[in-house]
């Protein structure tokens, strides 16, 4: 009993930790509000810097995880590279000592006078009594974050007396301290510290436990180094679980974590046991403190750090040979690559390697399109993520083209510069909004598939024509846009009005099938949505078609286009408008052919009921005859 009862005061005393961290943690990160971040992806462009970042901010937000985590984010939207993220990643693993440090402070004792003043439990009062002032009685969001900050503080000191306080007694059981002597082990003390931290999540929470221990007096040097080396790899759980889903980049940046305490591990761990071997260290015995463990957990950080910088170069070619592009990857990278600042010094030049990226771009708006169509007919979650990933790389190339071309614009340009500029930073925005329509479709699809939606077969047909209009559209917007070829810019406004047209014809179909109940209600809000779509898709591509046409004929505005040209070119804009209306055919002839069977059937049915009120009235009139007889 006495057994379970220390085991919940320890699960009590770590969830009052953890959550006092996560607290303390959030509200920093509140107060500190976007700069944390803006300088994390903007003061990293040497390695030194990186680290020194990356210490200060972990420092400050108390978690190398939250840390990575952001990283990650940075390096898999393309707002850093791998190489800027190494550097960050060393640092938090210094910076996250620091909270060891800051435990220390749950182990100071006062027994009378001021000394009772600086006792744990008072500090921990006052912290937490002005933590509520400001989160109760103050109204400035500021000063509720600031005492978020102070209450989660004041929790994780009480976490950590309460852990102290369950494991107190256990310094007089043996059996206790035999199976800590276990920890000696290099290998079950490494294989702990993975697991703790593992389990928990964090870094400082498996040191604060450490630390907890070491008051019993059962914990030596021996048992303390491997469980510490074994910590920093368990820290990489949460880190490499952040990156499923990332691209590339973004797992490459979370293996860096791993590699980086695991590395740290192969190093020191083979340096102090081989030199053990030789010399027998007679500290190995040492019984460890809180601040003893905090410094050794701060020096084995830093000597990781040290021992790693030099070869950071060496860990990016190191994680790039473990996590391979594949051949779309490579391409799609070197649509970035062409955005070099170098180039901004020669207008002419840069402007042309923005139109390369731009019709890579333009190809892959294209092509998710096309790969959210298919999934109308057979939906997999592995095109789901595909739609999904492409969408997310024409955000970044929204970004870094819209960003570059804007550098380039401030330059001194020609009359034709400008024009392309200007073209660019138009139809940027509508193949982003491409990709983006694209995942709608594909939402839509996973929709029907995961609501198990039955569309009628004639809905089906009907969504089959138009994905395939709209394919034949978009690729000659693509080819327009690709081309500068003004014949085809003509083509894409007649293409995108009968697309329109169409989405009224589909309209109007639906509508006949809910009065007939071919459709359920819930089947016809999904085909809306998608005609929506379908129609925003045309809205784009018609954007695009003009932004050319201006390109290649500046007296043209935008705004006048569509009506000036179906007017003086009536007889080239009709026939490119029934060149799609004869491809893409949607009529109401199976609608037509169902009324009238319904009308024969009810003709039959009227037949029949009429020979049976003359079968009825004959038969009458033949029993009055026999009545009458």
């Amino acid at each position: 009993m006495e057994a379970i009862t220390i085991a919940l005061k320890i699960f009590s005393g770590v969830a009052l930790f953890l959550f006092g961290m996560s607290l303390m943690g959030d509200g920093l990160q509140r107060v500190a509000g976007k700069s944390l971040e803006r300088t994390l992806y903007k003061l990293t462009s040497t390695p030194l810097k990186g680290v020194l970042l990356g210490t200060v901010v972990t420092a400050v937000i108390q978690s190398s995880s939250a840390t990575t985590v952001m990283v990650v984010g940075f390096v898999n939207s393309g707002m850093m590279k791998v190489a800027q993220a190494i550097g960050v990643i060393m640092g938090a693993n210094i910076g996250t000592s620091i909270t060891g440090w800051i435990l220390c402070l749950s182990y100071i004792e006062g027994s009378s006078g001021i000394a009772t003043l600086l006792s744990t439990a008072t500090i921990s009062a006052v912290v937490a009594i002005i933590g509520i002032i400001l989160k109760k009685f103050t109204k400035r969001s500021v000063y509720h974050n600031v005492g978020d900050i102070m209450l989660g503080f004041a929790i994780l000191m009480v976490g950590m007396q309460t852990m102290s306080g369950a494991v107190a007694p256990l310094k007089e059981n043996a059996g206790f301290v035999s199976l800590l002597t276990m920890f000696k082990n290099p290998v079950v003390g490494i294989l702990v510290g993975i697991a703790i931290t593992a389990v928990l999540q964090s870094a400082s929470a498996s040191v604060g436990i450490l630390q907890a221990l070491s008051m019993t007096g059962a914990i030596t040097f021996a048992s303390a180094f491997p469980i510490t080396l074994g910590i920093g790899i368990g820290a990489a759980v949460p880190v490499l679980l952040s990156a499923i889903g990332t691209n590339n980049n973004g797992k490459r940046t979370a293996l860096v974590y791993l590699l980086n305490d695991l590395l740290g591990m192969i190093i020191w761990g083979t340096i102090f046991y081989v030199a053990n071997g030789f010399i027998h260290f007679e500290f190995m015995d040492m019984t460890m403190s809180p601040v003893k463990i905090a410094l050794l957990n701060t020096v084995y950080r830093m000597l990781t750090v040290f021992a790693l910088f030099p070869f950071v170069s060496a860990i990016e070619a190191m994680v790039f040979k473990l996590v391979k592009d594949s051949e779309e990857d490579i391409a799609e990278q070197a649509d970035f690559d062409l955005l070099d600042e170098r180039f901004l010094a020669y207008p002419e030049l840069a402007i042309s390697q923005a139109g390369k990226a731009m019709e890579g771009m333009a190809n892959t708006a294209k092509d998710n399109l096309t790969t959210a169509f298919s999934m109308m007919n057979e939906y997999s979650d592995e095109i789901w993520a595909k739609v999904e990933k492409k969408e997310k790389l024409l955000d970044k190339y929204e970004d870094k083209l819209g960003e570059y071309i804007m550098l380039a614009s401030k330059k001194s340009l020609n009359t034709s510069e400008i024009t392309k500029t200007s073209k660019y930073l138009h139809v940027i925005t509508d193949f982003e909004r491409l990709g983006d329509h694209a995942l709608n479709i594909a939402y839509i699809a996973r929709q029907i598939q995961e609501e198990k939606l039955d569309l009628s077969e004639t809905a089906m047909k009907e969504i089959e024509v138009m994905s395939e209009a709209i394919k034949d559209m978009v690729a000659i917007t693509v080819e327009a846009f690709e081309t500068n070829d003004i014949g085809k810019a003509h083509k894409v406004e007649p293409a995108c009005e009968f697309i329109r047209d169409l989405c009224d014809r589909m309209k109007t179909n639906h509508v006949m099938r809910l009065q007939k109940e071919v459709c359920a209600v819930e089947n016809g809000m999904v085909f809306n949505d998608l005609l929506n779509n379908f129609d925003r898709i045309a809205a784009h591509c018609s954007n695009i078609g003009i932004a050319v046409v201006e390109t290649m004929d500046n007296a043209i505005e935008a705004h006048d286009y569509k009506h000036e040209y179906k007017k003086n070119n009536s007889e080239a804009y009709a026939k490119d408008y029934d060149v799609f209306a004869d491809r893409y055919k949607i009529s109401q002839f199976e609608y037509k052919k169902e009324k009238k069977h319904k009308d024969s059937e009810d003709k039959k049915k009227d037949k029949k009921s009429e020979s049976k009120k003359k079968d009825k009235k004959n038969k009458d009139k033949k029993d009055k005859k026999d009545k009458e007889k």
